[in-house]
This record gives C-alpha cells, sequence and structure tokens, in this order.
C-alpha cells in the first residue's frame, strides 16, 4: 500500500512538473545539465534499443519535482544537543593539544597533517574505497577482436556497459552483457576511437589512412576525412561536428564533418616532427595540445612518467615536472602505454603495466601510486590500453590478444 501511494505521488508530482514546463520536455527553472542528462538517457534508450541490448534493463526517464522532494526543516525540539569533539577542541586523541603536536612533527609535517584533519585525504580514501570495490571475474573477459587491443572507449551509458575496442587490423569491437559485434571500417591499426557527445549510436575511429563516423546501429561508417599518416584526433565542438586531427609527420588540421568532401579545412605546421597525440582542453575549447598544455601525464621510452603542471594564466607557461620512474619497456609485441585520466577526478590517471602478477595501476599526478588493480585467477597478460567510464566504478583493460578486462563493482 505505501508502495502504491509512492508510486502516485511520484506520478502526481511528474504531472504538475509537466504542466508547468515552458516547453515540451522540460521544467521551468530546470538546470542545463539536468534537462542534457535526461536527453541523454532517453538517446541512449533508444541506441540500446536498435541494437537489441536492452533486454533485462530498465532506463527510468520520471523525473521528481524538485520543489516537491525538498526535504522539510527540523523542529527546533526535534535537535539534540551535540557533544564537541576532540577534533573541534583541539585535541588529539591521545589528549596531546594540537599545538604540542605541531611542534614534534615540525613546520611541513604539520601542513600535511593538518590537511588529512582538514579532509583532503579523506575524499582520497574514499576513492580509494571505489577502486577497491572494482573486481575482475572471468565471466567478464571477453575476447572482442581479433588481434591486439590499440584503442578503445565506453559508451557514457548508465543503463548497460558498452565498449568499443579497435585493432591493429582495422578491426573495431563492440561488445557489451548481451554479446558482441565485430565491425571492418579500416585497413590498418585503429589507433584513436570516441563516442559522439552528441549522438549516442555514433562512434567515430581513426585510422592512418581515414577519419570514420560509424553509426553503430546500421553498421556504416562514413568517411569523414581520408589523407595519410593520420594518429591522432579528439573533439572541437561538443556537438562533434568539427575535430582536430594529429598527422605522424608532425602537423595538426581542422575537419568539419557539415562540410563536402573527405579534405581537411585548415592545416597548420606546429614545429613537431612527430605529432602522436592531440587533446583538446575539456573546457576552454581554444586550446589544445600535441604532447602538451595545462597538465600532462607524459609515457616515455626512458622508463618514466612525467606529470608536467601548468599555468594557463601566463604564456608561455612555465611547466613543473614530477617524475616518476615507471617500466614503460612494452617492446614490438605489445601495444605501447597510454596513460588516460579518470574522468571523476582531475588528479588521478590510469595505466598499463609491466609489473607480475600483471596488473593497472592507478596514480594521482603527484605521482603517489594509489591502486592495482589485478586477479592472477583471470588475467595473466599486459593490458596497454585502458578505459574508465565517465559516471560508474568500472575500468576495462584490453590485451595484446583482443581481450577486453572488466573491472567492477560487485
Amino acid at each position: 500500500c505505501c508502495s502504491e501511494k509512492r508510486d502516485e505521488r511520484t506520478r502526481k508530482s511528474f504531472l504538475h512538473c509537466k504542466s508547468t514546463a515552458s516547453k515540451p520536455g522540460e521544467r521551468r527553472g530546470e538546470p542545463p545539465y539536468e534537462r542534457k542528462r535526461l536527453k541523454n538517457i532517453t538517446e541512449n534508450a533508444k541506441f540500446f534499443a536498435a541494437l537489441k541490448l536492452h533486454e533485462g534493463a530498465h532506463v527510468s526517464v520520471i523525473r521528481k519535482c524538485i520543489n516537491c522532494s525538498r526535504a522539510k526543516p527540523k523542529k527546533a525540539e526535534d535537535e539534540t544537543v551535540r557533544r564537541r569533539s576532540m577534533r573541534l577542541q583541539r585535541v588529539e586523541p591521545s589528549g596531546i593539544p594540537v599545538a604540542e603536536v605541531a611542534a614534534q612533527l615540525g613546520a611541513e609535517e604539520y601542513v600535511r597533517w593538518g590537511r588529512v584533519r582538514g579532509g583532503v585525504v579523506t575524499m582520497l580514501c574514499r576513492y580509494q574505497d571505489s577502486l577497491n570495490s572494482m573486481v575482475l571475474s572471468q565471466e567478464n573477459v571477453k575476447k572482442v577482436v581479433k588481434y591486439r587491443v590499440c584503442s578503445m572507449a565506453i559508451h557514457p551509458s548508465e543503463s548497460l556497459l558498452f565498449v568499443a575496442a579497435g585493432d591493429k587490423t582495422g578491426q573495431v569491437g563492440c561488445t557489451s552483457e548481451e554479446g558482441a559485434h565485430v565491425f571492418v571500417p579500416h585497413s590498418f591499426s585503429v589507433t584513436c576511437m570516441k563516442f559522439s557527445p552528441c549522438n549516442p549510436a555514433h562512434l567515430l575511429s581513426l585510422s592512418t589512412e581515414s577519419l570514420r563516423c560509424g553509426d553503430v546501429t546500421r553498421a556504416v561508417f562514413d568517411e569523414i576525412c581520408r589523407s595519410e599518416d593520420l594518429s591522432s584526433f579528439d573533439f572541437l565542438e561538443d556537438n562533434a561536428c568539427s575535430a582536430i586531427v594529429g598527422y605522424w609527420h608532425g602537423d595538426v588540421a581542422v575537419v568539419d564533418r557539415r562540410t563536402p568532401g573527405t579534405s581537411s579545412e585548415l592545416s597548420v605546421d606546429i614545429g613537431f616532427k612527430r605529432t602522436r597525440t592531440v587533446h583538446v582542453h575539456p573546457v576552454n575549447k581554444q586550446y589544445f595540445l600535441a604532447a602538451g598544455s595545462v597538465r600532462v601525464v607524459t609515457v616515455c621510452a626512458d622508463d618514466k612518467l612525467r606529470f608536467i603542471s601548468f599555468s594557463v594564466c601566463c604564456f608561455p607557461p612555465p611547466p613543473r615536472l614530477f617524475p616518476r620512474r615507471h617500466n614503460n619497456n612494452t617492446g614490438r609485441w605489445l601495444t605501447r602505454f597510454q596513460a588516460v585520466w579518470d574522468p571523476r577526478r582531475e588528479d588521478c590517471f590510469v595505466v598499463g603495466s609491466l609489473a607480475r602478477p600483471r596488473q593497472v595501476e592507478v596514480f594521482q599526478d603527484t605521482g603517489e601510486l594509489l591502486h592495482s588493480f589485478y586477479n592472477p585467477d583471470c588475467l595473466s597478460s599486459v593490458c596497454s590500453i585502458n578505459a574508465l567510464h565517465p559516471s560508474k566504478n568500472i575500468l576495462v583493460g584490453g590485451n595484446s590478444s583482443g581481450r577486453l578486462h572488466v573491472f567492477k563493482e560487485e
């Protein structure tokens, strides 16, 4: 009975919000990001329905009225008098005053200790707890492509896990809980892939000879740009209409999908002999980096990870280097390591490892190792390519045999 009443209240709240909306499907005063999120959920549901992957999954699009679900303020008589903690009393659990502890630790250690007490490291501990909750089981190891994985992308859907992987022969494999689909849009190694931020059914993939936009619901990969020596790409706009591509010989170019033909709009020599990757700033789209800008982590053949911090306020920005020893000697038979920032935290990233037992490592930008993902029973190979889900506790690692290993919450 209570459940029926709660459902009826939810339905009335939804109808009330709908009746007061200024536009169809919108509520007056609703934040833009909330409208975008609900729109993405609806489009994702259509996408998985087209792939026949929606069976057993449910995507809820019922909106709760913010005004109706607002918590009622507590009455004064209901409030209880709280005791002051030792932290507020500036006393350690041992009974020693904080001032004396500071004198014992020294100024530098006291600052670090103060940050811990202030809750900064508490948030980091919560993040580490979320990493510890992600485990690998045998049923979450799947062979998706025939040869070694060279690139990977995770669909941002929150209803189903959908992952795409590209191998060295041009195959693109898409897998979910319901099965796998393999396409062959390229003839050479697929070095970069991204799902479109505005169309959930579109997967853009890049190989040495072309950049293509694939509609995986129709198994059609349209050619956007045809050239030689392409290395990587990134979106210049949120609507994914334009992109910046990098060339192995050092140039970068702008590609616009709205113009006819498969040639780039603008090509620029940035003075590099070799451009391996290009990335557009996630907020300030007028900035992009070709192996450097804002905050960068580099994986180098000299067996070091380098964390480079830049200031956007001045140009040229003075870099700050934080090197750390890391075995990056993958050789010719393994895909080179690619560090990937965690989309949920701007100061942490994942990278493959040659350590035994085989594992995937999570570092903070200070160089501190936070966590290692491993399972000797299910992971016996090196995962050179890794990807993190943008909103869920999911890590996917790809190896040289075309297998994907999914670490997720139990």
